[in-house]
């Protein structure tokens, strides 16, 4: 059923006729000023034979003349507000990030709209609290039953090198929001080295961390073509959490022509062979 026939739908179980929307949205677009709010009988046929389809302020008279969430008159046309985050992702492609989420039990699957040949790639970092699920899998263990609301993700984007190649861009990351101030702790390796999600003013980074006074340094993997980068701490950067575990692969053979030549790029100009 049309988005059309579903409002004529509404209408009509409430007992309210055509006349009456064309008097009650004249009355809304007086209150407002504003005749954008006005629905003429003639449109409204035009709405509901699905000849057009109505403008966000005649929705929102509807909603006020039917008594029906605006929300839920979008949905009528393929419009879900609640997916705004879920493609954030995909309007902003080239950002680190974390994810949205949701928790299903103690099955955690990280939902991204991101993958080879499952759409758009993603080229920045980003964040999620609890569990995340799309198109693919990401194989991020999943964790104790007891620790599902204290696990984030993130997403390291396609342009984000900083842990290349310990974490290359396209993984997904998990993350223990409880661990988020930078200690002096003993590592013997890069493996035991804590790596943590950091958000900043304009994005989000994934890396090591060196505390210097009040200034934060994001530091690179020792492979990486990245450069450290310094950030007045807090309030320039703050910790989300240490990552805890993170699904990587060991080839770059999911890059494009396109990344793969960025990637050769910052190479080259790090004096890093490739």
């Amino acid at each position: 059923m049309q988005g059309g026939q579903k409002l004529k739908e509404i209408r009509n179980r409430r007992n309210i006729k055509i006349r009456e929307v064309e008097e009650a949205s004249r009355r809304i677009a007086e209150a407002k000023g504003d005749k954008r709010f006005s629905i003429s009988d003639t449109w409204l046929t035009q709405i509901e034979n699905g000849a057009s389809e109505p403008s966000i302020c005649k929705l929102f008279s509807l909603s006020a003349i039917y008594h029906v969430k605006i929300t839920d008159l979008m949905r009528l046309y393929g419009v879900d507000a609640d997916e705004i985050e879920k493609y954030e992702p995909i309007a902003n492609p080239r950002q680190t990030r974390l994810l949205p989420a949701e928790v299903h039990g103690c099955d955690h699957v990280i939902r991204f709209p991101v993958g080879p040949g499952s759409g758009p790639r993603q080229y920045k970092t980003s964040l999620a609290p609890g569990t995340a699920e799309t198109l693919g899998k990401a194989p991020v263990a999943p964790p104790r039953r007891s620790d599902t609301r204290r696990v984030s993700y993130g997403y390291i984007g396609l342009d984000d090198f900083t842990m290349y190649p310990l974490i290359r861009p396209g993984s997904f990351v998990q993350i223990d929001p409880r661990q988020n101030k930078p200690q002096a702790v003993a590592w013997r390796n890069e493996y035991e080295r804590p790596i943590f999600f950091i958000e900043l003013r304009d994005g989000y980074a994934c890396g090591w961390l060196e505390l210097q006074g009040n200034h934060l340094l994001i530091i690179p993997h020792h492979s990486s073509p990245e450069s450290t980068r310094r950030f007045a701490y807090p309030r320039e950067a703050e910790i989300v959490g240490r990552v805890i575990g993170f699904g990587t692969r060991c080839v770059d053979e999911e890059f494009g022509c396109s990344e793969t030549a960025e990637l050769q790029k910052q190479f080259k100009m790090k004096g890093i062979g490739w």
